[in-house]
């Protein structure tokens, strides 16, 4: 190879491959099972150096290369349902960042005060434009990885979550620009005090928040976790042996005196109300428990349409079935596929059969009186607080949406109900749970998570997670369950009332940046 030649490869992979690629490392390492978030807030530094002074094609290729093996490194097992799948999605994930990396070039400012707010802002639109876009994929969020860091994930409750992105993101430009200036002997003053400033009043709202105490009143919930492997969840020789473990469990659950009992999504292995069988089973259940049972269920549309949904039905301690919520975002490519005259084929890559589910259409709030006793007889029986409360089945608590309309409808906590035992022993569940995290500090509800596998949890409204089902130390891949009390509040956040007003203010104010510097430099020309 010519002297020129490998010359010009090794800058390539100095400047191009190599600090993208340290990028993605430092960020995988921010996530579950790592959980060093504190790295989130310099894991770019290596990225925007690769990106500084590069044409928009050069600088999306290599925030692409760090997009590609960030989600390879986090959304690795995928693997255990689909390979092609994994490669695929983390392929399609990465063209956000390789966007970031070419809207970063195309507003790049000779100010440094505007970059630290145009960067992010950037950060933040494709963040927003991958949660939203193609059904939507709002998992590992920049400022999910801050998940355990109760102070600065306060200010998501007038943010939302983006507004961390944003403020990690912040810091990341901050401590680029501090070194890039450095070398060439500036004083990077002004940019710096800014930064400080918003980190400053960001932990000062956070600390503020965190000394709230939540007052109202208390429910005692108890979560169930079955643990019942893939392979035999809809084998129907396994019929008897799940409903008798999750029986079990909940008998053991229900001497603790809970006034709800939550199962996971589809643990009942049928239909349930089409089912006579199920139904007398489980309804009988609740009557003798004489508490009220929540359970993940499919459905079979009573109307003869040959629709099937993935639901939540509440039973309560009468054996009356009180309501049933259908699933409204549905997994693509795994509880149904989209466009699937053209793209039946996807299904022979898959580990194991697509569901043909449909969606819901009604954003549930189911309701049902606590009956608490003061003696040994019916006389003595007296209603209490009326409760409200609604679910976020599987992945739709990684939609901050669906839980703001629920909440705006009067729902006093969540619930979400999973399934994580697609992905084997793995950071899935883990990763999972920190969207419940921002959940609950967004509306400032709790949200109690019941999964067949793990993470099952219950989170407060300050993002704690407070309790959890565990056996050995372990957490997922066991049986049991937890009883825990909650505090039932009733507060109306920002960002419940208003949503992602932050994040449509960093869409225009990007786009106005970008717009900007573009036809400055065309009239340069």
């Amino acid at each position: 190879m010519p002297v020129r030649k490998r010359q010009e490869t090794q800058e390539v992979l100095r400047t191009m491959i190599l600090p993208p690629i340290l990028s993605a490392v430092l960020l995988i390492l921010s996530y579950p099972d790592f959980n060093c978030g504190f790295l989130a807030w310099f894991g770019l530094v290596p990225l925007l150096y690769a990106l500084e002074n590069t044409r928009p094609l050069k600088a999306f290729f290599a925030a692409y290369v760090c997009g590609f093996i960030f989600f390879l490194g986090t959304i690795y097992w995928l693997i255990h349902v689909t390979l092609p799948g994994m490669i695929a999605v983390s392929s399609y994930l990465a063209v956000y960042f390789g966007l970031f990396g070419l809207l970063s070039s195309l507003a790049r400012s000779d100010s440094e005060i505007r970059s630290v707010f145009i960067i992010p802002s950037i950060w933040v639109a494709m963040e927003w434009a991958r949660s939203h876009l193609l059904s939507g994929f709002g998992w590992a969020l920049l400022g999910h990885s801050q998940s355990g860091y109760l102070p600065i994930i306060q200010i998501a409750d007038i943010t939302g979550a983006y507004g961390v992105s944003f403020i990690v993101a912040m810091a990341n430009v901050t401590l680029f620009l501090m070194v890039k200036t450095t070398l060439k002997r500036d004083r990077p003053i002004q940019y710096i005090s800014i930064t400080v400033f918003v980190l400053f009043l960001c932990f000062s709202y956070g600390i503020f928040r965190l000394k709230n105490i939540f007052t109202g009143e208390k429910l005692k919930v108890a979560i169930v976790q079955g643990n019942i492997p893939q392979s035999k969840k809809w084998d129907s020789s396994f019929r008897q042996d799940i409903i008798n473990r999750y029986e079990g469990l909940s008998r053991e659950a229900a001497k603790s005196g809970p006034d709800l009992i939550i199962w996971p999504e589809t643990a009942v292995p049928g239909f349930l109300e089409s089912d006579k069988e199920l139904l007398d089973r489980i309804t009988s259940l609740a009557v003798d428990l004489h508490t009220p049972m929540l359970v993940g269920t499919p459905r079979e549309d009573a109307s003869g349409t040959d629709a099937y949904y993935n639901s939540a039905v509440l039973i309560l301690q009468d054996g009356s079935v009180a309501g049933s919520y259908d699933k409204i975002h549905l997994v693509p490519f795994g509880e149904y596929i989209p466009m699937k005259d053209m793209l039946s084929f996807v299904e022979n890559y898959a580990s194991s059969p697509i569901g043909d589910f449909s969606a819901g259409d009604e954003y549930t709030v189911f309701s049902y009186f606590v009956r608490r006793s003061s003696g040994n007889n019916d006389v003595n029986m007296r209603l209490t607080k009326k409760i409200k409360f609604s679910v976020l089945i599987c992945f739709e608590d990684i939609f901050p949406d669906i839980a703001r309309q629920f909440v705006l409808r009067d729902a006093n906590f969540l619930v979400n109900m999973t399934n994580d035992a697609w992905f084997n022993v793995s950071s899935a569940p883990y990763q999972h749970a920190q969207s419940s995290v921002f959940r609950a500090v967004e509306n400032r509800v709790n949200v109690i998570r019941a999964a067949n596998t793990g993470y099952s949890c219950f989170i407060d409204q300050k993002g704690r997670i407070t309790d959890a089902v565990e056996s050995g130390g372990k957490r997922i891949f066991v049986e049991g369950f937890r009883a825990h009390d909650i505090v039932l509040t009733r507060t109306r956040t920002f960002y419940a009332l208003y949503g992602d007003i932050f994040a449509y203010a960093c869409i225009l104010f990007a786009a106005g940046a970008i717009s900007r510097t573009v036809l400055k430099r065309r009239r340069a020309r």
